[in-house]
């Protein structure tokens, strides 16, 4: 019968505590015929087990040699276990569980973990339970409850002197702070993280400190930043593994990156454009290879973040990582939807709320289904431009996009995920206001605002803003009507005047003959060109994270 010497569970205990990963690799390369031997007939087999399941976790091998040495365990075996190592088997299931991102699953083994030992005072696996138990909320966007098992596992390793371990921890609570909405003691606690693992090996919590900077500094703005963080965390990745699964996160968060560069200079082509035909300006030789090169910049844009979403799905295939897929999903929807390929868009929206619906994924269910509501709301757009050539009738995109949102808040709600909520609010508001229930757009509005961080200014800030304007220009129509018809208009021109009573009157009439611009036309006696110009005004643009 074979055994693991203790001395090797307390070196193996040891390197991973003070994040000497190197070293505890090597360690367990070289005796490999312990792995090779591990199960019910190997004395100390339980619990070094258990410590293999920790190593898996900072790199070593792959998780399907955890999976393959608890198929040796027999359950018969099991019952029959002390209570000392029932805990670390217990450990081993739920690192399994958690692998698979099977969450209640992996909390049940571990809160299993913590009821035991909490008579046995181990304290060492009682902070890994803990941990892995706040990984697991943190998943599910449940942020509060994972923070209180973060502190518990903090506190822990504190006590027992680990400081590699506490900054470790102090990397998934700055992660946390950070999606709380409080970036500035996000970056201070992430700051410390930084510094206590500046001169270890731990290469993947390394590379999640800067994927965290990463995503603090798109979230600000900072886009360029943002890029070179994701790449400095994917080096990191690299060290340890080549194809591992956070490399992957890093380049889907890069390609939303490209994504909101492109929009913004789209955005900017297209403000050009306008006020070019406004000011009647010719276009020079100049204006013209000026426009060229944005617009070929605007194309590089898009295929890199296309790429880059598609490398990311190699990636998280490799890993079975249905999460993963999923938002890759989403974001290659939202690219799709930005270039006017709807019913793919569509699509890709499909698959991620199919694979959401199979793993009751609240947090992936609520992205999925924000996105198909924007491709309906733009499907009802569109029929401002395709007359007679819709698939779909605009009340049927309307009904849609409206149930969709209102799938999405609920999802949102089963979370405490601030920004998914303000997010999917945003979403039922546009539904509800191409529905025409302006009242309730403007209570997700106001929703909306009381979900987003006052100092948070980004794009998803942006497109409330919009919502906001588009109502508050519907809510004054009362009152323009009442002072037309005392003769105040202010310093407009007739014209003027004939122009925004046009823009209230178009919209109205489109939805009442059924959002037929020819009948429009023929019942107000305007050109249909004007119609379609009017109505262009409705349109909104799509952000995701």
């Amino acid at each position: 019968m074979t055994k693991v010497p203790r001395h090797i569970l307390e070196r193996l205990r040891e390197d991973i505590a003070f994040r000497r990963i190197d070293s505890g690799i090597r360690l367990l390369e070289s005796h490999r015929h312990l792995i090779d031997s591990c199960g019910p007939g190997q004395e100390n087999g339980v619990v070094f087990l258990a410590h293999l399941a920790q190593w898996v976790d900072t790199g070593f091998d792959q998780p399907e040699l955890i999976k393959n040495l608890l198929l040796r365990f027999p359950q018969s075996f099991r019952t029959t276990l002390p209570v000392r190592d029932f805990a670390h088997l217990q450990m081993a299931e739920g690192f399994v569980a958690l692998l698979d991102q099977k969450n209640h699953e992996a909390i049940r083994h571990f809160e299993m973990v913590l009821s035991i030992q909490a008579e046995n005072h181990d304290e060492e696996l009682i902070t890994s339970a803990n941990l892995w138990i706040g990984l697991c909320y943190r998943r599910q966007g449940r942020y509060h409850d994972a923070l209180g098992y973060v502190i518990k596992a903090r506190t822990l390793a504190t006590k027992l002197k680990y400081p590699k371990l506490v900054a470790v921890l102090q990397v998934l609570e700055g992660w946390i702070a950070f999606q709380e909405g409080n970036s500035s003691e996000a970056g201070k606690i992430l700051g410390k993280a930084e510094a206590g693992l500046l001169k270890t090996d731990d290469y993947i919590a390394r590379g999640n400190i800067n994927s965290i900077y990463g995503r603090i500094a798109r979230r600000n703005g900072n886009y360029d930043q943002a890029i070179r963080r994701f790449e400095i965390a994917i080096k990191e990745y690299q060290k340890r593994d080549q194809q591992h699964r956070n490399i992957a996160r890093c380049l889907v968060n890069i390609g939303l990156v490209e994504r909101l560069l492109a929009l913004q200079l789209q955005e900017k082509l297209d403000g050009d454009t306008i006020r070019d035909r406004t000011e009647a300006k010719g276009v020079t030789p100049d204006t013209e290879l000026y426009q060229q090169r944005e617009r070929q910049r605007l194309k590089g844009l898009r295929k890199m973040a296309f790429q880059h979403l598609a490398d990311a799905r190699t990636i998280y295939r490799r890993h079975r990582d249905y999460r993963g897929t999923g938002n890759v999903q989403v974001n290659l929807g939202y690219l799709w939807l930005d270039v006017g390929k709807l019913d793919v868009a569509a699509s890709e929206g499909a698959v991620a709320y199919k694979l959401a619906s199979k793993r009751s994924d609240s947090v992936l269910k609520a992205r999925a289904r924000i996105l198909q509501s924007a491709v309906e709301c733009a499907k009802y757009e569109e029929q401002i431009e395709e007359e007679g050539t819709e698939v779909s009738t605009p009340a049927q995109c309307c009904r849609l996009a409206c149930e969709y949102a209102s799938e999405a808040v609920r999802a949102a709600d089963d979370t405490q995920n601030r920004r998914l909520k303000t997010k999917a609010s945003i979403a039922l508001g546009s539904a509800l206001y191409i529905g025409g229930d302006f009242g309730g757009a403007e209570r997700c509005c106001d929703q909306a605002s009381e979900l987003l961080e006052p100092s948070n200014y980004d794009y998803v800030w942006r497109e409330l803003q919009i919502l906001r304007a588009k109502l508050r220009k519907m809510g004054g129509i009362e009152s323009r009507l009442r002072a037309w018809s005392q003769g105040e208009v202010g310093k407009k021109t007739f014209k003027q005047v004939s122009e925004e009573f046009a823009s209230i009157v178009i919209p109205k009439v489109w939805q009442r003959e059924g959002h037929k611009i020819s009948r429009v036309a023929t019942r107000l006696s305007v050109s249909p060109k004007k119609v379609r110009r009017i109505l262009r005004t409705q349109q909104t643009p799509y952000y995701v994270e």
